[in-house]
């Protein structure tokens, strides 16, 4: 008798296992895959969202398929202090990482990355090319500062763009190439360049992990500099003049001289040489759109388009002269907090719509957590799923961007002198957006402190911070700063 429950009891045991092995079987066939692509300092220069000259049609159709965010911001506009926080939903404060220099785990080596989350979850984990940050074009073909614990495999490409390297024309020859108003035009299609070997691999990783769950990031690395692009990307532009904002608009005298990164203005270079650069910034975005479409066009050659949701953003954004002659990053003005950020989730209701609303990059972690229905660690940031669903939906979250800068004493940006070394100190501005308003405030406001009304001047040109109509809406903005 007592042999017959031991059996019984072993029936019972294996239906249990064999019922879990199903269930598992099932709930993998119906877990959404990840396509997690991010661009290298790009701007909002995409024709969806209203440039009228660049030639982006890969990415537009991805706009049109999913949701626009257009009013999305990175949380620090600088290559490192940006990855590392919206790889792992955490702000700059918590990460402690403000420079290039810092790889996120030395100050937080428990830390659940997103790509981990996904780990935990039993999917496919890797990438290629730039997720978190090395420098460019130093870093390219090398890891950098990534982090190891993220992935289960990685790809370091490296192109024509880098191996040609020394035909480079250079108009900043006293500035680090990484920092540089350099671009040179190859010979070729493009697809020997290193974005067009980020292409080719991830295109690979997809194919050979279809019948599994993935999370896989390709990180494209134009239109960073120097801007390298092959001819044909170039030939898009041939009749194309790109005039270059003026050098001392009106207003300028009320914004305060810390606000300001680049000086001189437009680092003294003639509108011809700023409008030979502009346009090879221009080419290497339409490079990068060339190749986020074949990737695009394979995954629904794979027939995964449907099972996967599809991220774009750019690690922050990208100024071409304006403001009285500011280029690249590292401000807080509209063009370099502001990104392109477009989700592509199968089945939400808001597919093919924009939304208003203010969001953060910070708030990737938990989104795609949400969206693939994952445990996730408490991050800083906010899932975006209900906007996806209803991107005009009800929404309390303002953005916030900080950036640091060198001053002296006087809080005036520091001379790199070795005299100087004893009286520097490093400050923060810190600045929140709203749907109508950007208020920013460097060292607490002690170095000046930034209001514009976006409703009536979208492109920051006057600073209302003094302007007493303007009081109660200061007030609110210095509120939501504080918080």
């Amino acid at each position: 008798m007592r042999g017959i429950r031991f059996q019984r009891i072993l029936q019972i045991i294996a239906t249990m296992v064999i019922s879990h092995i199903n269930t598992l079987e099932v709930h993998s066939d119906t877990k959404l895959n990840v396509l997690f692509i991010v661009s290298d300092d790009l701007a909002n220069r995409l024709g969806c969202y209203g440039d009228q000259v660049v030639k982006t049609p890969n990415l537009d159709a991805l706009a049109q398929k999913g949701v626009r965010f257009d009013r999305a911001y990175c949380q620090f506009p600088l290559c490192n202090p940006s990855r590392t926080s919206f790889l792992t939903g955490l702000r700059p404060d918590t990460t402690r990482v403000y420079e290039n220099a810092t790889q996120f785990r030395k100050n937080l080596p428990e830390a659940v990355s997103l790509p981990q989350t996904f780990q935990k979850a039993g999917y496919y984990v890797s990438r290629v090319g730039k997720l978190y940050h090395y420098g460019v074009p130093g870093g390219i073909g090398t890891a950098g500062l990534d982090d190891p614990a993220s992935w289960q495999e990685t790809v370091n490409p490296r192109g024509r763009d880098k191996d040609e390297e020394a035909d480079l024309i250079n108009f900043t020859p006293k500035i680090g190439l990484g920092a540089s108003m350099s671009w040179l035009k190859t010979a070729g299609d493009g697809l020997d360049h290193t974005d067009g070997k980020v292409a080719d691999s991830v295109i690979g990783m997809i194919e050979k992990s279809q019948d599994k769950p993935f999370f896989i990031a390709g990180g494209f690395y134009r239109p960073h500099v120097p801007c390298v692009a092959a001819e044909p990307f170039f030939k898009l532009y041939d009749d194309q003049k790109f005039p270059v904002p003026s050098a001392s608009p009106e207003g300028l005298d009320k914004v305060p001289a810390i606000a300001f990164q680049i000086k001189p203005a437009n680092y003294g270079l003639d509108n011809e040489k700023l409008s030979s650069f502009t346009r090879a910034y221009y080419a290497s975005i339409s490079q990068m759109d060339f190749h986020v479409g074949r990737v695009l066009k394979r995954l629904e050659e794979l027939k995964l388009a449907d099972k996967t949701i599809v991220v774009f953003a750019s690690d922050h954004g990208y100024l071409l002269g304006e403001h009285g002659g500011q280029w690249m990053k590292m401000s807080l003005f509209e063009q370099s907090a502001r990104v392109p950020l477009i989700i592509y989730a199968p089945g939400r209701k808001g597919n093919g719509k924009s939304s208003s609303r203010t969001v953060e990059l910070v708030d990737l972690h938990s989104t795609l957590a949400d969206l693939c229905q994952l445990n996730a660690p408490k991050t800083d940031g906010e899932s975006l799923a209900p906007l996806l669903d209803n991107p005009s939906a009800s929404w309390n979250h303002p953005a916030y961007t900080q950036v640091s800068r060198t001053v002296n004493n006087r809080n005036e940006p520091a001379v790199k002198a070795k005299s100087e070394k004893s009286k520097v100190r490093q400050i923060m501005g810190r600045s929140v957006r709203t749907e109508r308003f950007r208020y920013t405030e460097w060292d607490g406001g002690k170095a000046g402190t930034e209001l514009y009304d976006h409703a009536s001047d979208p492109s920051e040109s006057t600073n209302l911070y003094n302007n007493t109509s303007y009081a109660k809406d200061l007030a609110v903005m210095k509120a939501l700063l504080a918080q």
